[in-house]
């Protein structure tokens, strides 16, 4: 199998009733961790660059990525995460990816509504899928900000003029998380009763979990019962892989990373493992056999 963009991968998930995990990368070893426990479950997978990590691994590591993925027994699509403006969502495409987010949430309606049109157009143009965001989710970063705790919500109203008006191919929306950590004072709630009402709004949408990461996980397999096809995750992950790398370092002399990061590797599988079981996602590469790969050219 190979690189996909999130039309393909996703319909499969819709159908059959699963989420496939989307992870966040910037470096060798984060993409190893990645891609490598989702072709030992035999899980999709949505392999995410934010443009915050495309400015650290620079753009040449976007080759190793791709070739990565075509080299791959799994469908994997390759994502841009939180696309801050449409010329990041134009490098994106420029670079290979097979699909863009552009998250113009934080900005008035009609400013959101404009800017991610155009970027649907542009991308539509050589067959990369477009995700948008309606409501406000959170900025990115470690810990959940204070004023987010309980959570912003999207109207089912909203996300149906907003795909309307846009014609984004997966919406995500603002159901109670957040991204990063959750504090310890801090008991995220999702709310399954606005998902379903927005699932009912828009029915031939995907709809995408971000801050998916801290969260209880009977919350979030009630999240993908109900309809959530894509979870975001960064957070966990990263965390279980630099604790691990924090114990290495501070118990050996090395400096290698090949003796410093095969067991922070193996951490961060663990969570994806888990993450993927709790998407139903494992052994679901089969559904996928046969399926055309994705290339910008054939549109």
């Amino acid at each position: 199998m190979t690189l996909v963009n999130m039309n393909q991968l996703l319909e499969v998930a819709r159908n059959n009733n699963f989420a496939v995990g989307a992870y966040n990368v910037s470096n060798l070893e984060l993409m190893r961790t990645s891609i490598e426990q989702c072709e030992a479950d035999y899980a999709p997978a949505i392999i995410m660059i934010h443009p915050t990590e495309l400015r650290y691994c620079k753009d040449d590591f976007i080759s190793y990525v791709l070739t990565r993925i075509r080299d791959s027994k799994i469908p994997v699509a390759l994502h841009l995460d939180h696309g801050d403006s449409v010329d990041s969502a134009a490098r994106a495409i420029h670079d290979g990816f097979s699909s863009v987010m552009i998250d113009m949430s934080a900005e008035d309606w009609d400013t959101n509504v404009a800017l991610t049109k155009e970027t649907v157009t542009m991308a539509h143009r050589v067959g990369v899928s477009v995700e948008g965001e309606v409501g406000t989710i959170g900025q990115t970063g470690v810990h959940v900000e204070g004023h987010k705790k309980e959570g912003i919500y999207t109207t089912p109203e909203e996300a149906q003029k907003f795909v309307e008006e846009t014609g984004v191919d997966t919406l995500a929306v603002g159901i109670g998380t957040s991204h990063g950590i959750y504090p310890a004072d801090v008991t995220p709630k999702i709310r399954i009763d606005i998902l379903q009402k927005i699932v009912q709004a828009v029915p031939d949408t995907p709809l995408v979990l971000h801050g998916g990461s801290s969260n209880p996980d009977e919350q979030i397999a009630e999240a993908v019962k109900n309809g959530i096809s894509k979870v975001n995750i960064s957070s966990d992950y990263k965390h279980a892989f630099f604790e691990k790398t924090r114990e290495i370092l501070a118990e050996n002399d090395g400096w290698d990373p090949n003796h410093l990061l095969p067991e922070a590797i193996e951490a961060g599988k663990k969570v994806i493992h888990h993450k993927n079981d709790l998407f139903n996602s494992i052994g679901k590469a089969k559904l996928y056999e046969g399926i055309d790969p994705w290339r910008a050219d054939k549109i």
